[in-house]
């Protein structure tokens, strides 16, 4: 809370970038498309500048129209998109979403210093420490974009 404090006062004295920089790690093998389009829709409103990374199988990339931003990694193979990921994964205290289910990431997201939010039908609970979870297939997108908003503010 002290943290986010801190930065809305440096934005006002024009100390930092006025936008929050959310980064976006998109497990395209692991991630059913209605919980993808939600989460699309929500990060061109409400976070235009957020940087949109997706890795997985050309079939998995291919059922989803992406952002023109979106960098795409087609990553064939055990783990190959997992890795794609880990390696553009940047390590700062910005909101960091993941969409994935996938316990390979529950390292990387309970380790990420600014806040984390896992979209996920079936998240692994490996990614339940230190996040928040949301299935905006199921729960629809009020609380996706509650979160984004919370952090973009």
């Amino acid at each position: 809370m002290l943290r986010r404090w801190r930065r809305r006062r440096l934005r006002l004295l024009g100390l930092v970038a006025t936008a929050t920089s959310v980064q976006v790690l998109i497990d395209a093998d692991n991630i059913a498309p209605a919980r993808l389009r939600v989460l699309l829709d929500a990060l061109v409103e409400l976070a235009p500048a957020a940087a949109i990374t997706t890795a997985g199988r050309a079939a998995a990339l291919e059922r989803t129209t992406w952002p023109e931003r979106a960098r795409q990694i087609v990553a064939a193979g055990w783990q190959r998109a997992d890795l794609a990921l880990a390696e553009v994964y940047r390590r700062d205290g910005d909101p960091l979403v993941l969409a994935s289910g996938d316990g390979d990431f529950g390292l990387l997201a309970s380790g990420h210093p600014g806040p984390v939010l896992v979209v996920s039908g079936a998240p692994s609970y490996q990614l339940l420490r230190g996040t928040t979870v949301v299935d905006p297939a199921l729960e629809g997108p009020r609380r996706l974009r509650d979160w984004l908003t919370s952090v973009s503010a």
